[in-house]
C-alpha cells in the first residue's frame, strides 16, 4: 500500500481535481454473503493482485461515518466510464491515518479496499485465483 498526495483534501464529493492523488492497493478483499442457518453470515477472500490497484483521488468521495475513530476514513468508490464517473455501491474504501509528530505529517498506516460479490462470482472468483496461485507455484518449482 502507498499513498501519492494528501488524500485528506478529498471531500463529501467526488471531485476532479483530486487526480493527482493516487492509492496503491495491494490486498483486496472480496466478500459474499451466504445463509447460515436463519442468518446471513460475511464469507471474505484475500487477493494479493500481481501488479498494485490504483485508484486516483478523483474515483473517491468520503462518508460522514461518526461511528469511525480518530484517523479512520471511509470512501464511496467511483468507477470511471469515458468521461463519466459512477457509484459503485459494492466497492468500500477505509483508511488509518496516523500523525507523525516528528515529520509533522500525516502517514497511511493501514488500508482495507473491500468489493461485495455475488454468491456465484464470488466462488467463480476464488476458484480462478486458487488456480492462478497453483500454477504460478507450480512454475518456480
Amino acid at each position: 500500500m502507498r499513498l501519492k498526495g494528501n488524500i485528506l483534501d478529498i471531500k463529501n464529493k467526488r471531485d476532479s481535481k483530486n487526480q493527482e492523488i493516487e492509492l496503491y492497493i495491494n490486498k483486496i478483499s472480496y466478500v459474499t454473503y451466504k445463509k447460515d442457518g436463519k442468518y446471513f453470515q460475511p464469507f471474505d477472500f484475500e487477493d494479493e493482485p500481481d501488479t498494485p490497484l490504483v485508484i486516483s483521488g478523483d474515483c473517491l468521495a468520503r462518508i460522514q461515518n461518526n461511528l469511525l475513530e480518530e484517523g479512520e476514513y471511509e470512501f464511496q468508490v467511483y468507477d470511471k466510464r469515458g468521461d463519466d464517473y459512477v457509484l459503485n455501491e459494492t466497492k468500500l474504501l477505509t483508511i488509518t491515518m496516523m500523525y507523525d509528530e516528528v515529520e509533522q505529517q500525516s502517514i497511511l498506516s493501514e488500508l482495507t479496499y473491500e468489493v461485495t460479490l455475488p454468491n456465484e462470482e464470488f466462488k467463480q472468483l476464488k476458484a480462478e485465483r486458487h488456480k492462478a496461485k497453483s500454477a504460478k507455484k507450480g512454475k518456480r518449482k
